[in-house]
């Protein structure tokens, strides 16, 4: 199997090829294909990392004595 990779947009629920992939995807025979999508999720990722170490970093500052606070 051959793998050809290229970046690309979704517009209307459909992926649209790159005109120089088309061609190498032109051909009279059935061919059976294999698909894998991957979604930027950058944006998703950082506000995650920033999450977790704003939350790591609050709870530095909590201190076993600070309990007698939970039951209140």
């Amino acid at each position: 199997m051959r793998a050809l990779e290229f970046k690309s947009k979704i517009k209307n629920n459909q992926i649209l090829i790159p005109t120089r992939i088309q061609s190498k995807l032109n051909t009279k025979l059935d061919k059976d294909v294999r698909v894998i999508v991957l979604i930027d999720d950058s944006e998703i990722y950082d506000d995650l990392i920033f999450q977790n170490s704003t939350q790591s970093q609050f709870l530095k500052g909590y201190a076993d004595s600070d309990s007698i606070y939970d039951n209140c």
